[in-house]
């Protein structure tokens, strides 16, 4: 996301050498989904320099290739599990948790499949699932069977809410095309683990955004006052302000709980002057 077009020269300045991205974004929010992973493991040398643009508190969240999690569904993917693996290492302490978002059609009769899947994976990593099958959401034993899983090997559950989104019908090219990719799935608000991860996504109008993460604020604060160390994604269909509004949810749970450590200032898109 830190090369997305609608913050450049608006929010990161314009144009930025590539490896100066990351750390323009890095001074707006101090996580990131590493959504491009799953299309094609990077090098080691690239994530070198995601690791040389952010701090050792910087939290990435990457998400598994599409050929463990969707091709071969987590079934005989030693070799890209080891070089996916053998890529991110640079990131040290920022790999703050692997991603495995399954695919719909992932249900309870392959649970067992990921059981074993996470049994294997090194201990030093922290895993999150996201699954999208309608069962685990609607069907009790569904649902504890996946948490009873997870909790073993102390791994998270990623709700991914789209409630908001779907709540009234599109209105824009870009809420259109979210419409048709974006799974429609019962809300879930319930944390496994001390670092819990959600992922919203509201609208591309920010009132009608802060309006639908209203719940989460209430929640992300009982975490923290738990204890607890979440990370939230804020999404909108076109992300054109996802950034201001992270940071304006962080505000807002930091009023909830004063403790929460303010974000960092983001670097100016042009330079500061006197006259």
């Amino acid at each position: 996301m830190w090369t997305h077009k609608a913050w450049q020269g608006r929010l990161l300045p314009h144009p930025l050498p590539a490896q100066d991205r990351l750390r323009h974004y890095a001074g707006w929010c101090d996580a990131v989904e590493g959504n491009t992973t799953f299309y094609a493991t990077p090098t080691p040398e690239t994530v070198a320099s995601w690791a040389q643009q952010t701090s050792p508190d910087f939290r990435f969240v990457v998400k598994l290739p599409k050929i463990v999690t969707h091709e071969r569904r987590l079934t005989d993917v030693n070799a890209p599990m080891r070089t996916f693996l053998d890529a991110i290492e640079p990131l040290g302490p920022r790999a703050h948790a692997l991603w495995v978002q399954l695919p719909g059609s992932f249900g309870p009769a392959d649970v067992p499949t990921l059981a074993r899947f996470l049994r294997r994976l090194p201990g030093a990593h922290r895993c999150a699932v996201e699954v999208r099958h309608p069962a685990f959401f609607t069907d009790a034993r569904a649902g504890r069977e996946l948490e009873s899983v997870l909790a073993t090997v102390k791994a998270e559950w990623i709700p991914f809410d789209t409630t908001a989104f779907f709540t009234d019908p599109p209105t824009s090219d870009a809420e259109r095309d979210a419409w048709t990719k974006k799974p429609r799935l019962p809300l879930r608000t319930a944390a496994l683990t001390d670092r819990p991860i959600v992922r919203y996504l509201g609208r591309d109008d920010p009132t009608r955004t802060v309006e639908g993460w209203q719940r989460w604020l209430d929640i992300t604060a009982g975490w923290l006052r738990e204890g607890r160390s979440p990370t939230v994604f804020i999404h909108t269909p076109d992300n054109a302000d996802a950034p201001t509004l992270a940071r304006r949810f962080h505000d807002e749970v930091r009023a909830r709980v004063p403790a929460l450590a303010p974000l960092p200032e983001p670097i100016p898109v042009e330079p500061t002057t006197l006259f």
